[in-house]
C-alpha cells in the first residue's frame, strides 16, 4: 500500500510510518521544514514539502497522485486560532478535495474527542480548536471519499500497551500515541472499514482485534 501523510513528523505521524514501513508499505510523509524532512525520513518515509495554507488543491493532489490511502494527522498545535482555522479546517478541506481529484478514495482523519477537556478549565483557542475540528468532520462526511475519522482521548507519551477501546462512542479516557498510530494502521488495512466515526481510548482489546471486530459489525 501507497500512503500519502499528512503530518508525517508528528507525534502520531512519524510513529504510524514505522509501523507501516515496518509491514513493507510505502509512505510519502508531506512536511513544511527541513528538519521535518529528516523526521520522516528517518522514521522510514520519504519526504515531500508541502503546506497547507499555501498549497492549493491542485498543488496537493499533485503530491497525492498514486497513492491508495491519504492519512491527515496535521494540526496548528496552538501556533493561534487563525492558524487552527488555515490547517485544522481549511486544510483538511483542501485535503479532501486534493484526494478527490488524484483518484484517492481512502482518507483516515485523526480528529478529537468531543469530551475533552470538558469539566476543566478551557481556552478560548482551544474551544475554537474543537469547534474547527467539527466543522472538518462534517466537511469530510459530505464527501464521496472512503472517509474514517478517529477521534482519541487525551495523547499520552508514554510507551503504548497495544491495546485499545475503540467504537462509535466510548467513555472518554486517555490513549498513547503509540496505540493510536498501530490503530491507524491496523484499520488502514480493513478496508471495508470506513464511512464511521470512531472514538479511541486505551482499554483491553487488542489493536488489531478491535480494528477487526469493528469491520465485522
Amino acid at each position: 500500500m501507497k500512503v500519502f501523510q499528512i503530518g508525517a513528523a508528528g507525534g502520531v505521524g512519524r510513529r504510524l510510518t514505522q509501523l507501516l514501513t515496518a509491514r513493507g508499505d510505502s509512505v510519502t510523509g508531506m512536511h513544511r521544514g527541513p528538519a521535518q524532512g529528516e523526521t520522516v525520513r528517518k522514521a522510514g518515509g520519504t519526504p515531500v514539502i508541502g503546506d497547507l495554507i499555501a498549497d492549493s488543491v491542485d498543488d496537493l493532489a499533485q503530491k497525492m497522485r498514486g497513492h491508495d490511502a491519504v492519512v491527515f494527522t496535521a494540526g496548528a498545535h496552538g501556533t493561534g486560532m487563525d492558524k487552527t482555522t488555515l490547517i485544522d479546517g481549511k486544510g483538511l478541506e483542501k485535503a479532501a478535495d486534493a484526494a478527490a481529484a488524484a483518484g484517492v478514495s481512502r482518507f483516515i482523519l485523526v480528529s478529537v474527542f468531543p469530551d475533552a477537556l470538558r469539566g476543566g478549565e478551557s481556552s478560548e483557542g482551544f474551544e475554537h480548536y474543537v469547534k474547527v475540528k467539527k466543522t472538518a468532520d462534517v466537511y469530510l462526511t459530505r464527501t464521496d471519499l472512503d472517509w474514517l475519522i478517529v477521534r482519541p482521548g487525551t495523547l499520552l507519551d508514554t510507551p503504548g500497551s497495544g491495546r485499545v477501546t475503540a467504537g462509535p462512542a466510548v467513555e472518554y479516557g486517555d490513549v498513547h500515541r503509540d496505540d493510536v498510530a498501530a490503530f491507524i494502521d491496523a484499520a488502514l488495512h480493513e478496508p471495508t472499514l470506513n464511512r464511521v466515526i470512531l472514538e479511541l481510548t486505551s482499554g483491553d482489546t487488542p489493536v488489531g482485534d478491535a480494528a477487526a471486530t469493528l469491520t465485522a459489525r
